[in-house]
């Protein structure tokens, strides 16, 4: 492995939670905070194989820490943990590297990467895909925005729990290379739900049709990974609905900016408005399929 690191991480969520362990038992030297305690401690008992300091605060964390990560909640969360009064930007020293996991606006990435240009630290806003699933098995895509030194200085942590790391351009050019991932398979789940309906009320066997069209022209990791999900009316798992719509309304605010129209990605927004209004805010993305009824199959 790599030469050990004093490692912080911030933000045990489902995300966070597995990315942790994964960096702990690479054998870096590891810190965590979470703003609620319980979570940290629930944390620390589900992995007591790995020797662990909690913070106090987000500036306790950053002392004396090599590489400072966060994945947290939503621009105001990360702003608050990041440039607050006990942020972790009043603490860390100079030459260290903040990796960034959230899925948030360009405008705070861009925001904290100048921040961290005048403490003379390297910054990487490092949004990933893989879901849950690539989490847990350390297989993520990271998409890295920031100068190439930072994007080297955070790989050897990084490097832990992903299977491709892509620097995708400078500060703030992940969090727009996560919008377009959102945008695009947004839609794919859109038609793939409309898709599979449309056999279900022609009587086909949905086993059959996966098979004959999966190899082909409209395969995809969707389809590979949730056909037989939604057939099964299964959505306790994956990417949260209530996530979804929170990065559809980060990709329309920058397209917005940007003067790039964004029509189809709008009106799925509101598909998922539906689900959501239906009670299905924690069901994974592919509860899409609910709005649409299911006509003639048994």
């Amino acid at each position: 492995m790599t030469t050990p690191l004093n490692v912080s991480f911030l933000g045990l969520g489902v995300m966070g939670g597995a990315i942790t362990r994964h960096i702990g038992a690479a054998g870096h030297t590891l810190t965590i905070f979470n703003r609620t305690p319980a979570r940290a401690d629930a944390w620390r008992t589900a992995n007591p194989g790995i020797e662990v300091r909690t913070a106090t605060s987000p500036a306790d964390a950053a002392k004396g820490a090599d590489v400072v990560l966060t994945c947290v909640g939503n621009d105001d969360d990360l702003a608050d943990v990041v440039l607050g009064p006990t942020g972790v930007f009043s603490a860390i020293r100079q030459g260290a590297t903040f990796i960034d996991h959230t899925t948030v606006s360009a405008r705070i990435a861009r925001q904290i990467a100048v921040e961290a240009r005048d403490l003379h630290v390297h910054c990487v806003d490092a949004p990933v895909t893989g879901g849950q699933a690539g989490a847990e098995n350390g297989q993520l895509t990271v998409m890295c925005g920031g100068r190439a030194d930072a994007i080297e200085a955070a790989s050897p942590v990084m490097e832990a729990y992903t299977k491709r790391i892509v620097h995708v351009g400078k500060a703030g050019a992940g969090q727009t290379t996560k919008m377009v991932n959102q945008i695009a398979f947004s839609g794919i789940l859109a038609t793939l739900s409309e898709a599979l309906r449309f056999a279900e009320a022609a009587h086909l066997d949905l086993d059959k049709v996966y098979q004959a069209i999966s190899g082909g022209a409209s395969q995809s990791w969707q389809m590979d990974n949730r056909w037989q999900t939604m057939c099964e009316d299964s959505f306790d798992f994956g990417f949260a609905i209530d996530w979804m719509r929170k990065d559809m309304g980060l990709a329309m605010e920058e397209g917005r900016s940007l003067g790039v129209s964004l029509p189809v990605a709008a009106l799925i927004d509101q598909f998922y408005a539906e689900v959501q209004a239906m009670g299905g805010g924690r069901q994974d993305t592919s509860a899409l399929v609910r709005r649409l009824p299911r006509r003639g199959h048994k």
